[in-house]
């Protein structure tokens, strides 16, 4: 029986094989690597359809369960933002700088000694930005990234997090959450010319230079910093979140160092687990598709996509992307 190599019918529960470009053996969706019909024709035994499944409900419970669990976002008082100019449609691909103020004109500092931060910062420098070069990553750099993961596993945001997680069955212990966390984000692969070059944390927080044009580069605290410095240069802005409070939601325009980003999403204020421990959900959760997320009562979505070419551990998926959609 011939079935084509990216369905699962006639194929539910065969065991894991290198040579298969998508699975639907029962643990494939543990490791993010199932065909997108696995659900249709393996269930309503298989994974999905089973009570270890998530459904769009809990991930509007949970989100916002997260959100009143981020204790180390920033306060109102801790930001004060100078978004200007307004970007309509046919203004963000023109790279014309229509706000001649920066985008931040008041970060409270102390923010950044508290331990998730100060940890978070230590890893943006890791990273050569240009793809195409292999990252080198030295025994300091790994200690680093062990340190962040060790500070965000003590927040009640990520501790309720592994909770949840745990009780559907994607992870046995504490210590096997974080070495999937460890491999999904730092975890190196080629998005050049075979050199391991790039990473799902490199791509989305640090950000990356390709073809000429900005890659990722979504968090708030690499962006304050590197305007400080001046070497980013805000634009305009295309969409302001709902939330008058932190974290909000920006579509902004800006240039590194002379290389453009159109559209750039971010949440503005939030802490660095905030970020992570949404992000990671939803990989977890839709990989490849929005995921339907509410905050304080407004509803939004962030869509993730897991890097398709190379894997790790028996299938497991390196995280390509993930960003904060703004419509």
């Amino acid at each position: 029986l011939y079935t084509a190599p990216d369905s699962c019918e006639g194929r539910c529960g065969e065991p894991f094989s290198e040579e298969d470009e998508c699975h639907c053996h029962p643990e494939c969706e543990r490791h993010r690597n199932c065909c997108e019909d696995y659900e249709r024709h393996c269930g309503p035994d298989g994974f999905s359809s089973s009570r270890d499944s998530i459904s769009d409900q809990e991930l509007l419970e949970l989100s916002e369960q997260l959100y009143g669990l981020d204790h180390n976002k920033a306060r109102p008082s801790d930001i004060a933002l100078n978004p200007q100019h307004r970007a309509g449609p046919d203004e963000t691909g023109d790279k014309q700088d229509r706000s001649p103020q920066p985008l931040y004109k008041h970060v409270n500092e102390e923010l950044f000694s508290k331990p998730t931060y100060a940890s978070f910062i230590k890893l943006l420098d890791n990273y050569q930005r240009a793809t195409g070069r292999e990252e080198e990553v030295t025994a300091e750099e790994l200690r680093e990234q062990d340190r962040f993961l060790e500070e965000v596993m003590k927040t009640e945001l990520m501790k309720k997090l592994f909770a949840f997680l745990q009780g559907k069955n994607r992870y046995g212990s504490e210590q096997e959450f974080v070495q999937d966390l460890k491999e999904m984000w730092f975890g190196l692969y080629s998005r050049g010319d075979g050199e391991r070059d790039s990473s799902g944390f490199e791509h989305v927080f640090s950000g990356e230079v390709k073809k000429g044009k900005v890659s990722g580069f979504h968090n708030w605290i690499r962006f304050y910093l590197l305007e400080k410095q001046g070497v980013v240069n805000y634009f305009s802005h295309n969409f302001d979140g709902p939330w008058d409070t932190f974290p909000d939601v920006l579509g902004l325009q800006f240039s590194w160092d002379g290389f453009y980003k159109e559209v750039g999403s971010a949440f503005i204020g939030c802490s660095p687990e905030f970020e992570f421990g949404l992000y990671s959900l939803c990989f977890l959760a839709r990989p490849g598709r929005a995921c339907h997320l509410s905050l304080g009562g407004h509803r939004l979505s962030v869509q993730t996509y897991p890097w398709t070419k190379s894997t790790y551990g028996s299938g497991g998926r390196f995280i390509a992307t993930a960003y904060v959609m703004s419509p």
